[in-house]
């Protein structure tokens, strides 16, 4: 019989990356948290103890933004695929957008409905969006009080019929019933009187049909209808870099204004887009612009880096960029490809973990995630941020292997990941967990 005061895991690290910084340190877990933390060469006695030696142990990010597709369109993507992915790539918990998937997430029976559909098959931890859609404003407070993180909308068409946009006017009464309760809206923020059909198939059509003055627009709208509600919003993947001045003036004001961007955002531009895999709605813009998120993550105008993985199948990438589906895949790999840029512009380990990490679990309003600390969940991933390794979309964990990143050379690899202290994926079965937002 275990000894009562053993743990149940020790992992010891040179390289710990703690809220106050990179640091030896030694990881302390018992019944999946996280009960002790204490210098690198403290003897703390376990039932299993691993050391990582120059490994970098960080806190299992969280993916505030993935459409997982199931149930309904599984063919695109689905729970067991999705988290096989996020485990490999470091993310121990996604939150599943409340689109693409048949029915949408827009009712309790719905929520219901997709709880079900990802019953056994997570390998990590999952939360869920709502969505606000007209008719359905009734639904909200009881889907908030089932454990919903939030809800998303759309002003422009969403992709899907199912999933309708919202009108500002609409938009506001949404955000006065949030109010009520403190909900989170999220938006993405593009206005539709300024988005057009691609004049031809080629990337330069598709880009200039959505213009960076159609987020901004869009942007400015919904800071205006959250001043005058102070409903908590979130404006999702800022692709244009016209937005900044906007948000962080109303950051400035205390508007309760949050802001995100994606890892394509972040490290693809405009000119290498020649294939349908670089598509995506907002799009990847050009260099200069990139510049400007990348500052904005330094600012702390945009506080989130998430992937906004958006799949589908072979198929519906074919065809030109006036046709295909825009989406990325990203989530096995939006660790590395961020960490690669990032890098690159001089930013530290310490400034991923808090943008792909402590943020986007804050966002969610998920207390015991995102951080590496005593009583949280013992989410963990040992990386090494100095290898490097090619992307062969064949060897992706995602259910359809097509990404912009095929072929590109990434800093960055994860050799293990643990989910509340257990080994996540690598031939263990399932065992993540259905969460709820902390914040009902």
């Amino acid at each position: 019989m275990r000894q009562a005061f053993m743990h149940d895991l020790v992992i010891r690290s040179r390289r710990v990356a703690l809220p106050e910084g990179i640091r030896p340190a030694a990881i302390a877990v018992q019944d999946g948290r996280i009960v002790a933390l204490a210098d690198y060469d403290t003897v703390l006695p376990s039932a299993t103890i691993t050391d990582l030696a120059d490994l970098v142990v960080l806190p299992g990010l969280v993916d505030s933004h993935v459409h997982v597709n199931e149930p309904g369109r599984t063919e695109w993507e689905g729970f067991a695929t999705a988290t096989k992915a996020a485990a490999a790539g470091g993310v121990t918990t996604i939150v599943d957008m409340p689109l693409n998937s048949l029915p949408p997430t827009v009712s309790v029976a719905d929520l219901a409905t997709k709880r079900a559909a990802a019953d056994g098959q997570c390998h990590v931890d999952v939360a869920f969006w709502g969505g606000a859609i007209p008719g359905n404003l009734d639904s909200l407070r009881p889907l908030h009080e089932a454990g919903v993180v939030g809800f998303k909308c759309f002003l422009s068409p969403s992709g899907v019929e199912e999933f309708p946009p919202l009108t500002l006017d609409e938009i506001d009464k949404v955000m006065r019933e949030l109010a009520s309760f403190d909900g989170l809206l999220i938006v993405h923020a593009e206005d539709p009187v300024q988005l057009d059909e691609p004049v031809d198939g080629s990337y330069r059509a598709f880009l200039n049909s959505r213009p960076g003055a159609a987020e901004s627009a869009a942007v400015q709208q919904v800071i205006a209808l959250a001043e005058a509600t102070g409903t908590r919003t979130h404006i999702l993947h800022v692709s244009a870099a016209d937005c900044l001045e906007p948000l962080a003036a109303a950051q400035a004001r205390g508007v309760r204004i949050t802001a995100e961007t994606c890892p394509h955002y972040l490290t693809l531009s405009a000119a290498e887009a020649y294939t349908t895999a670089f598509k995506c709605c907002p799009p990847i813009r050009d260099a200069a612009n990139q510049d400007a998120l990348w500052q904005g993550l330094a600012d702390g105008v945009l506080s989130c880096v998430v992937s906004d993985h958006s799949p589908c199948p072979p198929a519906m990438k074919e065809g030109d960029f006036a046709s295909a589906w825009g989406g990325i895949s990203s989530l096995q790999i939006g660790l590395p490809a961020v960490w690669t840029a990032a890098r690159a512009r001089g930013f530290g380990l310490t400034d991923v973990v808090r943008w792909m990490a402590a943020a986007p679990a804050d966002l969610a309003g998920l207390r015991r995630k995102g951080r590496i600390a005593v009583g949280c969940d013992a989410d963990l991933v040992a990386f090494d941020p100095a290898a490097s390794f090619i992307v062969e979309p064949i060897s992706l964990a995602h259910k359809n292997p097509i990404t912009p990143y095929g072929g590109r050379e990434l800093l960055g690899v994860v050799h293990s990941t643990w989910l509340g202290g257990r080994v996540a994926w690598h031939g263990h079965p399932p065992a993540g967990r259905h969460l709820v937002s902390d914040n009902r």
